[in-house]
């Protein structure tokens, strides 16, 4: 009994630091007049939580929702203090709910996950109550229903995975960091810190047995599935890391694709990315962040969540004119060139968009340089690898998307504060 005593404590103790302590240096937020607002009477609360939103000064009139969540043992607001998602939508203007469970298993404020009623659509328990957030943030500040999307932290991943199961129809995307499948755990009695066969370490389904549980959580649905991002440090033990696997087989399973990722790269050092993609596109991408323990987001992947969700920043009044930069002079028969458009931009930022053109022969790698004027700076680039700094910089292409073939073409594309001044390209291949 005293061994179990200590277990216990040091579980809801880890578990409290993942969901309080994540990222206690957060980004330095713009100042602003924005703050956490708590809701009251926000629509039906069957699971009793709380909720807190946050609501960008500068955002479109049509802004993205996210809900964050917390682990065990925290709530929304250590939630909002702790992680970077508030400080992400002062940046790109969409609106952030935060909401607080209530449910005790165990130790107290952990989402339900177990539970009969949160395992049906509309069935009841902290699920419904989330749902009624979205509702209410899109009914009071104008959310695009479009674009609504899931996150969260540990027993917050757990539920964020739950969430897309039941409600593929209302989220069009989410990022588990630390979560396990959608119905893991079996009840309460298997959640922590009871002996759960879900965390134990021996959890191991087929991929259609985890595919079918999603499947069955809305019988009958045949709409567009949300894409799916999910994060696990390698020395977790808590959350053991082999269910980023068990998460992985679930949601390859749902879309129909191969257990075999389409590319994998390193967009950060310890950042190992795993990508499985249809035709129209990467649907599920895994991170496995390289010695993390139970601790994260940190520094950087609130970021990349909300870059993989498409979320880039309030649309301008009118849309921006494609821009094209050629390159400095005619690229000679069978060389690569490269053009520019903006996607985007905002008050001191910009999204922009490069093609790599093959000529007559095809391309086997490719380096294409950006020269910017000064003032900018690239913040964030993907389908790339990034090198330099100031207002030069050198794209090479990652080790899935080298090759192109005679006559074709593939894009990356970047964040950047600045002006949003096109760059002058060159492009050079081995």
């Amino acid at each position: 009994m005293k061994l179990y005593r200590r277990l216990t404590a040091g579980l809801a103790t880890a578990l409290m630091a993942a969901g309080l302590a994540l990222a206690a240096p957060a980004l330095t937020r713009p100042a602003s007049a924005a703050s956490l607002t708590q809701v009251t009477n926000f629509g039906d609360n069957p699971g009793g939580m709380l909720m807190h939103i946050y609501v960008p000064d500068v955002r479109p009139a049509d802004p993205a929702i996210v809900v964050a969540m917390h682990g065990c043992g925290g709530s929304g607001p250590a939630f909002h203090s702790s992680s970077e998602f508030a400080s992400v939508a002062d940046r790109h203007g969409f609106i952030v709910i935060y909401p607080s469970a209530t449910q005790q298993a165990g130790f107290g404020n952990c989402f339900d996950t177990w539970s009969e009623a949160a395992k049906q659509r509309g069935g009841g328990s902290d699920p419904v109550s989330i749902i009624s957030m979205v509702t209410y943030a899109q009914r009071q500040y104008g959310g695009d229903p479009n674009r609504v999307y899931a996150t969260g932290s540990s027993s917050g991943g757990m539920m964020t995975n739950h969430m897309l199961a039941l409600y593929p129809d209302v989220f069009k995307a989410g990022a588990a960091f630390m979560g396990v499948p959608f119905n893991c755990f079996a009840n309460a009695a298997d959640y922590p810190p009871g002996a759960s066969r879900c965390t134990g370490g021996s959890m191991d389904r087929t991929p259609q047995q985890w595919g079918d549980a999603v499947r069955q959580a809305y019988p009958g649905y045949s709409g567009v599935r949300p894409r799916v991002q999910l994060w696990h440090g390698t020395n977790d033990t808590l959350v053991p890391y082999q269910l980023l696997q068990e998460s992985i087989e679930q949601w390859t399973d749902v879309f129909g694709l191969s257990q075999t990722p389409t590319s994998t790269d390193t967009p950060q050092p310890g950042w190992n990315r795993r990508r499985y993609a249809s035709a129209s596109g990467v649907a599920v991408e895994a991170y496995s962040i390289q010695g993390a323990g139970h601790s994260l987001p940190s520094g950087g992947m609130a970021a990349a969540a909300i870059a993989f969700f498409g979320i880039t920043g309030p649309p301008p009044t009118t849309p921006p004119p494609a821009t094209t930069a050629p390159p400095t002079s005619p690229p000679p028969s069978g060389a690569c060139s490269a053009s520019y458009r903006q996607v985007g931009s905002w008050p001191g930022g910009f999204q922009g968009e490069v093609t790599v053109h093959a000529g007559t022969t095809a391309l086997n790698g490719w380096t294409v340089g950006m020269g910017f004027p000064g003032g900018t700076a690239v913040t964030q680039l993907w389908n790339g690898t990034l090198s330099g700094a100031g207002s030069n910089y050198a794209v090479r292409n990652v080790s899935w998307n080298g090759a192109v073939g005679a006559n074709g073409s593939t894009v990356f594309g970047f964040l950047a504060s600045g002006s949003g001044a096109a760059p002058t390209l060159t492009c050079a291949s081995p």
